[in-house]
């Protein structure tokens, strides 16, 4: 009877009590910061993201399913910088979590953490989409990628203390793994130096500067403006004094003004995944930058 009392007492307090071995709960807003978070905390985590790399990640309804992940979420890394502001403040208010408000441990932004580019000197209206923190982008360097996982292994150990060597080696695993990957993308990319491309959209600045190529034009008369007819031709126009090799789009873009520019300036256009799960080869962040780098290769070809 007294054996029997012990373990109905020791079941009783396993159930009622958080299992040390409890998977935190991370909710990230784009691909690229689910999957950096599963790099640093493996099993330890339970990452997702709300958002896929076929979306646009400015413009995201934010449904009562989201709204429950979010309530239920212990950590929140998204990019910042305006990047999320049409939706986040949304699925934070409805959530009611207060572990993951802004300014908690539990709220964690990328863009924080890292050299920002195309930052305005003046914000007006009729500039189009201009993020007054500057291009919310980041992902597409991957010397951002690093810096955020220092940041984010930081956090981690921060709100979860008892894992923290755990955290702190599986950093150290990933940065020597990245540093080397970083090391072959760029002997890989170094051909391209000085390349002149088209963009579609002001989101691939962090590619080009690190890889060191050099736009000429974009599809978007302004940020966030859809390719009018006018604006392709006078394109067309200024690629004939001036021409690019390349047009570059995000697989979440519609193709047909890039496309046509294709087929007018002669160029190849070229779709990126832009972040994890943009292709079927871009399945983590080393797929994801192994992927980028062989499509700009092959196009320079």
């Amino acid at each position: 009877m007294k054996k029997t009392f012990s373990l109905l007492f020791a079941v009783t307090v396993s159930l009622a009590a958080p299992s040390a071995f409890a998977a935190l709960n991370v909710l990230a807003c784009e691909p690229e910061w689910a999957a950096l978070a599963t790099e640093i905390g493996a099993d330890r985590i339970k990452a997702s993201s709300a958002t896929t790399a076929l979306q646009d990640p400015h413009r995201i309804e934010a449904r009562p399913s989201l709204i429950a992940r979010t309530r239920n979420a212990d950590l929140l890394v998204c990019t910042g910088l305006e990047l999320e502001v049409g939706w986040l403040p949304i699925l934070l208010q409805q959530s009611g979590n207060a572990k993951i408000a802004p300014g908690q441990p539990g709220n964690f932004e990328a863009g924080s953490v890292v050299a920002r580019l195309d930052i305005p000197t003046r914000l007006d209206r009729s500039d189009g989409d201009v993020h007054a923190a500057g291009n919310p982008h980041i992902q597409q360097d991957p010397r951002n990628i690093l810096k955020v996982a220092e940041a984010l292994t930081r956090r981690l150990t921060e709100i979860d203390a008892p894992n923290a060597a755990f955290y702190q080696s599986r950093l150290a695993n990933f940065a020597g793994r990245w540093t080397a990957a970083m090391q072959k993308w760029d002997q890989q990319l170094a051909p391209l130096k000085g390349t002149p491309v088209v963009e579609h959209h002001k989101n691939m600045e962090y590619l080009l500067s690190w890889a060191g190529l050099r736009q000429v034009g974009a599809l978007e008369p302004k940020p966030g403006v859809e390719p009018s007819a006018a604006h392709l031709n006078e394109l067309l126009g200024q690629l004939q004094r001036q021409p690019a090799k390349m047009v570059l789009r995000a697989a979440y873009q519609d193709g047909r003004a890039s496309e046509w520019l294709s087929q007018h300036a002669r160029i190849p256009a070229v779709v990126l995944p832009f972040t994890v799960g943009g292709d079927e080869r871009a399945k983590d962040l080393f797929s994801l930058f192994d992927d980028t780098v062989a499509r700009l290769l092959e196009a320079a070809k």
